[in-house]
């Protein structure tokens, strides 16, 4: 039977925080924090603590732990290592039992630092705290009904809209790469919503977050960076359970003998082999990915279509050789081209030119205009329904051919499409931002090349397999190397 999910909202949405080690100054730890909480919007109540009291970003500080009243849910440690244990143990007089420590300075940092975790460790079992943390960047939750942002990172990533159940979570053993996300969502416009930096996990596991995001629902997708599982059997059961009622994807690091060094070093991981990681992800219902930049190409395509998709695609394009590649790319992630219905052909070969080619993928000829592609869309919409789960759609601009047109034609027809849809638009492009966006807020997701959108396509159809393995409880059990199996 498996173990209940902890109760994160301490730490993903507290009704009241401290700030220990507040400060004004925004390049201090604390004085990041105060920042980040103001940005997110962040609604409840706030007590910065300062030996110097004063105010602090427009909220009245208080000089110690022991002045703060009533406690609050969650208490943010931004002091220095030495001073932190004394802290949490004041915190717990004060009657906080959630701490977010971001500091270092504990297992990773040599005998002090283990002998400091150690003593933070028995002042938890002691005293009934729950640790996130320490070493890590912070956690953020843009949940539109209560923000909330304790970290020092240097953004915030886009949320989701209210009411939206497509939100991203990244749970990441890396801060850096919580980083990278957060650029690339506001980049390219992802709703990611939760950011977790998991740091040394003294209690607070990528599990742990995983089983309580899981079960949030705003989020529609769960994103993983892992080095290192301290419990594979625990993780396993959490990951099948969430991946049962929604994708989780996962990059794992530290799979070949120098990252795994590297790995090692930074998160205690114990290398796994390509075989064995793989297996596992498997045995877990995960949809792996091999790196950071398919991790984020299924942030985008779970970010549209969180259930995932079948693996049956029509490929509509203007240009032979990009049809190609992209035809090359989806046979190779899995993807059925199969051929189009005779209905389908027929009304093609009866209205395009002689020279088209009127198969799968389908080539409307270098100067379509919206005529064509407007056509072609109909006919898949008319005759191809049952035949297929997608339309993925190449839109190559030549200097003879007004993109603008086409982009209005296609944004006119997608919201009525009953195929999902995925565009790509590939050349020199004179007006992109505005043609993204037209077709982004059409709903249809934009990429920027064709091999792109196919790996989109492949992840999103490997996940509706892994989903009902998992709710039929039939997914393999395997080995997986961790600390406490070598």
């Amino acid at each position: 039977m498996s173990a209940p999910t902890r109760d994160l909202s301490p730490f993903f949405a507290p009704r009241s925080i401290a700030v220990v080690g507040a400060g004004e100054r925004a390049t201090s730890s604390g004085g990041a924090v105060m920042q980040m909480l103001r940005l997110a919007g962040y609604g409840g109540r706030v007590v910065p603590v300062n030996p110097k009291g004063g105010t602090i970003f427009g909220y009245e500080a208080v000089t110690s732990i022991a002045a703060i009243d009533p406690p609050v849910d969650l208490a943010v440690i931004v002091i220095r290592p030495d001073a932190i244990v004394e802290a949490a143990a004041e915190a717990a007089d004060r009657g906080i039992r959630n701490l977010l420590i971001l500091p270092g300075g504990f297992a990773e940092a040599g005998p002090s630092g283990v002998a400091r975790n150690e003593a933070l460790l028995k002042l938890a079992a002691e005293r009934g705290l729950t640790i996130a943390g320490p070493n890590c960047a912070g956690i953020l939750h843009l949940d539109p009904t209560w923000r909330f942002a304790a970290t020092f990172l240097r953004d915030l990533p886009p949320g989701s809209a209210k009411g939206a159940t497509n939100g991203l979570a990244f749970i990441s053993q890396s801060g850096a790469l919580a980083e990278e996300f957060i650029d690339k969502a506001n980049a390219r416009g992802l709703p990611l919503t939760s950011v977790v930096s998991v740091g040394n996990a003294v209690h607070l596991g990528v599990e742990d977050y995983l089983a309580w995001l899981g079960e949030r629902p705003e989020i529609g997708a769960a994103l993983l960076y892992v080095e290192s599982i301290e419990d594979h059997e625990r993780f396993r059961a959490v990951a099948r359970k969430v991946a049962a009622i929604k994708p989780v994807i996962a990059l794992f690091g530290g799979r070949t003998g120098i990252g795994g060094q590297a790995a090692a070093a930074h998160t205690g991981a114990v290398t796994n082999d390509e075989a064995a990681i793989e297996a596992f992800c498997t045995s877990c219902g995960i949809v792996r990915v091999e790196s950071l930049r398919r991790l984020l190409i299924a942030a985008k395509a779970f970010g549209r279509f969180p259930q995932g998709l079948g693996p049956r695609a029509l490929i509509l394009s203007n240009s032979g050789g990009p049809g190609v590649i992209c035809g090359d790319r989806a046979v190779l992630e899995g993807l059925d081209l199969t051929p189009l219905p005779q209905a389908m052909a027929d009304v093609l070969r009866q209205q395009l030119p002689g020279e088209a080619s009127v198969a799968n993928p389908i080539d409307l000829l270098a100067d379509a205009r919206e005529d064509r592609f407007g056509l072609a869309f109909e006919a898949a919409m008319a005759h191809a329904t049952q035949a297929y789960d997608m339309v993925l759609m190449i839109h190559v601009v030549p200097f003879m051919v007004d993109a603008g047109p086409v982009i209005e034609r296609l944004a006119e027809l997608a919201p009525k499409a009953n195929l999902p849809l995925m565009h790509s638009m590939m050349g020199t492009l004179p007006g992109k931002a505005d043609w993204f966006a037209k077709m982004e807020g059409a709903g249809v997701p934009m990429f920027n090349d064709v091999e792109e959108m196919a790996e989109a396509a492949g992840l999103l159809a490997r996940y509706p397999t892994l989903r009902q393995k998992a709710k039929s409880g039939i997914l393999p059990t395997t080995f997986f190397r961790d600390r406490k199996h070598t």
